[in-house]
């Protein structure tokens, strides 16, 4: 029970004081570094905690914690601004809507979902990640991303889950080119088959990414007829959560 305990403080003290690093830890604590660093990285292994992507001797929060967030995240200002324009949304394409957010350049983390009324549906798990690079919610807000963030994730190697994803360097930042121009991205096949979606980013006051909210249909009912109908519509609710958001 003690380990447990001192486990949960030491993750909350990440989350408090990220990045961190082992020995201002050990510090804050008054214990061996051996234990804090054993903590660390069992926290890490479980995905509770990560390595700061620009200094791997810091830690951070990592995917985990986005993806028990949910219940914590329905008192905030973004699940608020966004729960009714998501079922409006929903109710004018009758198909699932999901709310994604970022965990850095790591993933993209589902923490809200409204569903639609058909007997086939896509389905995404609250807590579900997918990677920027290969998804319609990740390349919404890849495309507004400062150009060093896209250069890291492209450095990294650019993962291939079908024919169809944008693995090459040049052809991912033409499709970032085009999501800025048009205001939404889209994904047809290009992370899971027969799974379609089109999402658009819902930003800061400084521009900044802070999440997407998307349409998510399977292959069987997506129409490139209605591309850019849909196209506006999940960018207008995207600007309208903005606006509902406090402050803006």
């Amino acid at each position: 029970m003690k380990s447990l305990i001192r486990s949960l403080r030491i993750l909350e003290a990440v989350a408090q004081h990220q990045p961190v690093t082992v020995g201002e830890m050990t510090k804050l604590f008054g214990l061996p570094k051996s234990t804090v660093q054993r903590t660390l990285v069992t926290l890490a292994e479980a995905g509770w905690l990560r390595a700061n992507r620009r200094d791997t001797t810091r830690w951070e929060i990592g995917a985990r914690v986005l993806a028990v967030r949910p219940a914590a995240l329905q008192g905030s200002s973004l699940f608020v601004a966004a729960r009714e324009p998501m079922l409006r949304l929903r109710d004018r394409v009758n198909e699932t809507i999901h709310l994604s957010v970022p965990d850095a350049l790591q993933c993209m983390v589902v923490v809200d979902r409204v569903d639609c009324d058909h007997a086939v549906r896509t389905f995404h798990a609250i807590g579900d990640t997918s990677p920027l690079h290969a998804t319609a919610v990740g390349r919404a807000v890849l495309a507004y991303l400062p150009k060093q963030d896209v250069d890291e994730l492209i450095a990294r190697g650019l993962e291939q889950f079908g024919d169809s994803t944008p693995a090459g360097p040049e052809d991912l930042r033409a499709e970032l080119k085009r999501i800025r121009t048009d205001g939404y991205a889209v994904n047809r096949n290009q992370f899971r088959p027969g799974v379609c979606a089109i999402a658009a980013p819902i930003l800061d006051e400084e521009g900044t990414p802070l999440a997407t909210v998307a349409i998510s249909m399977p292959e069987s009912r997506y129409d490139e007829a209605r591309l850019r109908e849909w196209g506006r519509m999940v960018a207008d609710t995207a600007s309208e959560i903005t606006g509902r958001r406090p402050g803006t």
